[in-house]
């Protein structure tokens, strides 16, 4: 009761919260959005979603053709594009939707333009988000869609996603309605400005999300194979007797949950990443290794206040929460006896504090039976932090599927 009374009173406190931020300036730091809204049908769910981050500088008339893996099946396709990190208005003349045969070429009669609000061309505020209208048919599940933008005048901070672990291509000049590969010549293992896919499924049917770092986001799988644990988790929920069938992955590489660095930290970009997506139920939360091994004086304390004000702002929005333990990382160059006493009570926290509304043990999945601060070979990437396609498998495998609908 006492610790039901505390997760009340925190989540109140975050309510309060909100609320001041709603009626402050709307002026401060426009780039970094963390207060996005989903827009759009109400029995929309994401079918894909990849988090944003700072991806260089926008190149004027550059296309990109970006390859994505559908999760849940439905009609009413719609996708999210993002300025988020832009620091002057952006601007789409031509968008297109179709499915990939093979590389950068299509299905023949696949490929459909996108419009926004009626036309053909959106300008997307910088720090904004934009959704385009549905696009009648349907998109089947585990299917490569591939989205095709160009924009006319990119220029400064653009916004994508850096390690997709999947081939996308580009091109100068707007080749966006073609459907042959010819134009597209060039590679990039980044998706750039989309960040979200949805669809409409059948009714009754949810998402999940994954929040996490480099290990969600896939690194030490196999690229074009979609083979990240998210990925199996996907597979499994399409022949699953459960109402939750989609999979959006919001991994970042590097990412922690407290502090920005690689992309904003986990409370920092939870609204626009996770909780702003159609359609979700509930939240899988896996972070906390980066926190835990970069020596930056965090203590378990200050990691575990972390996860209270991610497991408060998500039920405060309605959503379950997962929280899954932290794997082992014995081997890696920057592990050391105090990380791994963090990791521990970290872990203590997870599996017993009750304020979860599940657990998935992901260390129990991973360690030696040898040694349990070390990663099992059998599943070990080859870094002793990042698992291969087994490892990938053998969580996804984890996961009680029946814990993602748990009716919040």
């Amino acid at each position: 009761m006492t610790a039901r009374r505390a997760r009340l009173r925190r989540t109140a406190a975050l309510l309060l919260l909100a609320a001041a931020f709603q009626a402050g300036p709307a002026h401060a730091q426009p780039q970094i959005p963390t207060q996005v809204k989903a827009v759009g049908n109400p029995t929309s769910v994401i079918t894909w979603g990849a988090s944003a981050d700072r991806l260089g500088d926008g190149v004027a008339d550059r296309g990109y053709r970006l390859v994505v893996h559908t999760s849940v099946a439905g009609s009413e396709l719609r996708i999210r594009l993002s300025n988020a990190f832009g620091d002057r208005p952006l601007t789409f003349d031509s968008v297109y939707a179709g499915v990939q045969k093979t590389g950068a070429a299509l299905v023949p009669g696949s490929n459909r333009r996108l419009t926004f609000d009626g036309e053909r061309s959106v300008t997307i505020p910088a720090g904004a988000v934009a959704y385009s209208d549905p696009l009648s048919g349907k998109v089947p599940a585990a299917t490569n869609l591939v989205v095709s933008i160009h924009s006319p005048d990119a220029a400064g901070p653009a916004t994508g996603h850096g390690m997709a672990m999947q081939t996308s291509y580009a091109t100068q000049g707007d080749h966006t309605g073609e459907e042959g590969a010819a134009a597209w010549t060039d590679t990039t293992g980044s998706w750039y400005y989309l960040d979200a896919v949805s669809v409409r499924p059948s009714a009754g049917t949810g998402a999940v999300v994954t929040l996490g770092d480099s290990i969600t986001d896939g690194w030490a799988s196999t690229t074009d194979q979609n083979r990240r644990w998210p990925d199996y988790l996907a597979r499994r929920l399409q022949s699953a007797g459960t109402s939750v069938k989609g999979v959006a992955n919001e991994g970042i590489s590097g990412n922690k949950v407290l502090a920005d660095g690689a992309g904003q930290s986990a409370l920092n970009r939870l609204q626009r990443d996770v909780l702003s997506q159609p359609g979700v139920r509930t939240v899988f939360l896996f972070e906390g290794v980066n926190d835990i091994k970069s020596h930056s004086g965090v203590t378990a304390q200050d990691l575990i206040a972390g996860y209270r004000e991610i497991i408060d702002r998500a039920h405060a929005a309605g959503k379950c929460v997962v929280g899954a333990t932290v794997g082992p990382f014995k081997g890696w160059p920057e592990w050391d006896a105090a990380g791994e006493a963090v990791r521990q009570e970290v872990n203590q926290f997870i599996r017993s504090s009750g304020e979860l509304d599940a657990v998935t043990d992901f260390d129990h999945i991973l360690r030696s039976p040898y040694d349990q601060e070390r990663m099992l070979p059998f599943l070990d990437g080859g870094d002793h932090i990042h698992p291969n396609d087994k490892g990938m498998a053998a969580m996804a495998d984890a996961v009680d599927l029946k814990s993602l609908d748990c009716g919040k």
